[in-house]
């Protein structure tokens, strides 16, 4: 007789039925608690960014060069070299960045975990990181995986002839999987492109934040739109595919023919024989999938997209090769030997044909993909490469600086880059910011504030609205620069602009006056209100502040892609642009998140807010005190208070009653409510109403505050 199953069911051990599989409509906190310190395996003081710099560059690139070369028999490198392989792990580490969110990129390491790591357009690449273990395990703690991998792909390029524009270390690893990123609502890998779209016919309309057309991919179908060839068609589709990643024409058409100048596809065989991807494979495997017994299923054998061959005559130089072929052939469609559609040259000369990978006693036919037709056949990519091609220099240096803007877009600004590598150029897209001036008298200007007659709301308001543009996803945004005084956020509705523009004048006086930044002088007028609010509630407290912002200007500035970072929604002032199917609640969690907000910090920000009357427009709903303008815990302690009853007034709002009589009390919308529904913000929400708790509040909201006005300050890390 079988005995009873030793362990528990719901624990890690067993899918069991979630909170989510039970309560779909319930809002999951698990994007605030992320990257916990109980999931990292460093000690508490270990700071990658502080290892890094200790380590020897010039012999990590020696070995990581010589890596290129020495091929394995485990896992053969096509022409003895590695270059392809490791060329298209740090391009899928990079290319899953999207502009909307700032979510995905290589700048954590990430590809190591599910779902990454199994995904379809990923096959293979788990060798590519078991290639780098070696290396790895030598420099240890003084190299991130994140920082590994995007190194590789630099430096095979260096090593096929392609000089590089620069590099930078300082990617810190995570050890989870990430929880925040939404990669879409496919149930299956490779689904029809129909599903993200309103119309596959225009690409505009695929699902926001979205950037792949697939579950599963990295940017575009290689075989055309949904699998069928029509190189007009994906034209349109790698152009916004990669506009959403934060790329224009040339760089896109750059990157494509670089991309493609080196390395190949695999798809010599049946692609149905491959076994199951990483995070589905038998322990014996010990990490890799995708097996294939079928002919070795190694080196020109392997299977990975299905099509089948190199784009170039000889894949393991950088030259001009591409643009050779592309331009000096006519091309047909036809079938790989994995049944994948691909376009191969009608009556090639036998010279320009690649090598086989593995004989060079045998030639095969280049390939190209419908994204490669894309770049002859749609006139503006036409146009880019025919540059390209009277300019070759021209090429090579578009290619390096938009490969650095793709493998570093995540990074931050420059004053986070790392190493002897980093280029002096300053780069638009990396947000400069000049340097702020720290002479000045930080108790002058807060006098100046506090007379200016500005309001508890307007100091306080003002200051969230510039600080609240911050996202760790990709480090954009965030106090640093006063961008909101410029185009486009002077103009976000969020930002109340009528209400800005006055508060601003009185800050660009102020500035004049006492040689501090307008972005310093925005910051210590937030503090001067919520000092000044807690004093008023009986607390004297002094909100830290450091000097030192700077003041970018408009040309420092490319507004185009500083549009997505406008808040369609801000909980914590209580509003949001329009209606939209996600729900209030949740996108507040997402406004969070990207600011590093812990669900406690999350809390107390949001009740303290309500209190100081920092409202957008004004609006009463959530304000649960009289004594509006003072820093205290009064929204926690009527939101918990069981003498009110709580009803749907209609269009999202509620009226708070007393439960007697029956009179409404106040107003509230859902994001209000959501503190005293939800179990675990209740759970926080009722630590804040306690009646001992109240200067815990004060000092917790001060401290979470002052994350978020520093959150941005790379230059004092």
């Amino acid at each position: 007789m079988s005995g009873k199953c030793p362990v528990m069911h719901g624990g890690h051990t067993s899918t069991g039925t979630s909170n989510k599989d039970w309560w779909p409509e319930g809002i999951n906190l698990d994007i605030l608690h992320q990257h916990d310190r109980k999931t990292n395996p460093m000690d508490p003081d270990f700071d990658y960014r502080e290892e890094v710099r200790k380590l020897d560059f010039d012999a990590l690139k020696q070995d990581v060069h010589a890596l290129m070369t020495d091929s394995q028999a485990w896992w053969p490198a096509d022409w003895g070299h590695y270059g392809g392989l490791m060329i298209r792990m740090a391009w899928h580490s990079a290319g899953t960045y999207r502009l909307a969110d700032g979510r995905g990129g290589g700048g954590t390491g990430s590809q190591r975990f599910a779902p990454l790591n199994s995904w379809p357009d990923n096959a293979s690449l788990d060798k590519a990181r078991r290639l780098l273990w070696p290396i790895k395990k030598k420099y240890g703690n003084k190299i991130s995986w994140a920082d590994l991998m995007i190194l590789a792909g630099t430096v095979a390029y260096e090593s096929m002839g392609l000089p590089s524009y620069g590099f930078s270390f300082g990617r810190k690893d995570i050890w989870e999987p990430e929880k925040d990123i939404y990669w879409g609502d496919e149930k299956e890998w490779l689904a029809p492109s129909d599903e993200r779209y309103e119309d596959v016919d225009s690409p505009e309309t695929m699902e926001n934040p979205l950037a792949a057309v697939q579950m599963g991919l990295i940017y575009v179908n290689p075989e055309g739109v949904n699998g069928q060839p029509d190189p007009l068609k994906t034209a349109q589709q790698v152009r916004e595919t990669f506009a959403r990643m934060a790329m224009n024409d040339e760089e896109t058409a750059a990157l494509t023919a670089g991309g493609h100048t080196v390395g190949k596809c695999h798809g010599n065989g049946d692609a149905s024989a491959l076994d199951a991807e990483p995070e589905a494979s038998d322990v014996e495997n010990q990490g890799f999938g995708w097996g294939n017994s079928s002919m070795g299923g190694k080196a020109s054998n392997a299977i990975t997209s299905g099509i089948e061959g190199a784009w170039t005559t000889n894949p393991t130089q950088f030259d001009m090769g591409y643009f050779d072929l592309l331009f000096g052939y006519e091309w047909e469609l036809r079938k790989s030997p994995a049944g994948a559609n691909q376009w191969e040259p009608v009556n090639i000369k036998e010279e320009d044909k690649p090598v086989d990978a593995s004989d060079p006693s045998i030639r095969h036919n280049p390939i190209m993909t419908d994204a490669d037709m894309a770049m002859k056949m749609d006139p503006t990519y036409r146009a880019l490469c025919e540059k390209f091609m009277t300019d070759p220099e021209y090429f090579k240096q578009t290619f390096a600086k938009a490969w650095f803007k793709l493998t570093h877009r995540d990074l931050g600004p420059k004053s986070r880059y790392i190493g002897p590598e980093v280029p002096s150029e300053d780069l638009i897209w990396q947000d400069p910011i000049p340097a702020g001036n720290t002479d000045y008298s930080e108790e002058v200007v807060k006098q100046k504030i506090a007379e200016s007659g500005l309001s508890i709301s307007e100091m306080v308001s003002t200051a969230w609205d510039s600080a609240r543009t911050y996202r760790g996803s990709d480090m954009r945004g965030g106090a640093n620069g006063a961008r909101i005084r410029l185009a486009p956020q002077k103009e976000w509705q969020g930002n109340e602009p009528e209400r800005l523009a006055k508060v601003l004048d009185v800050y660009e006086r102020i500035s004049a006056e006492t040689g501090a930044s307008i972005a310093d002088v925005i910051v210590l007028a937030g503090s001067v209100g919520i000092e000044k609010a807690a004093k008023a509630a009986g607390y004297d407290v002094r909100v830290p502040f450091l000097k030192g912002r700077g003041d970018a200007s408009a040309e420092m500035t490319d507004g185009e892609s500083f549009e997505p970072l406008e808040p369609l929604a801000d909980g914590f002032r209580n509003w949001q642009k329009k209606d939209y199917v996600v729900k209030p609640e949740v996108m507040l969690l997402d406004r969070a998140q990207l600011m590093g907000l812990t669900g406690p910090e999350m809390t107390v920000l949001l009740g303290g807010m309500r209190v100081l009357g920092t409202n957008h427009g004004g609006t009463q709903h959530g304000v649960f005190t009289d004594r509006e303008g003072q820093l205290t815990h009064d929204f926690f302690v009527n939101l918990t208070d069981m003498g009110n009853a709580w009803k749907p007034a209609g269009n999202g709002l509620y009226t708070i009653r007393d439960r007697e009589t029956d009179t409404v009390k106040w107003t509230a919308s859902r994001v209000d409510l959501v503190f005293g529904s939800n179990s675990l913000l209740r759970s926080y929400a009722e630590v804040y109403a306690q009646d001992d708790n109240d200067e815990k509040f004060v000092k917790d909201f001060v401290a979470a505050w002052t994350k978020v006005m520093n959150a941005d300050r790379f230059d004092i890390a």
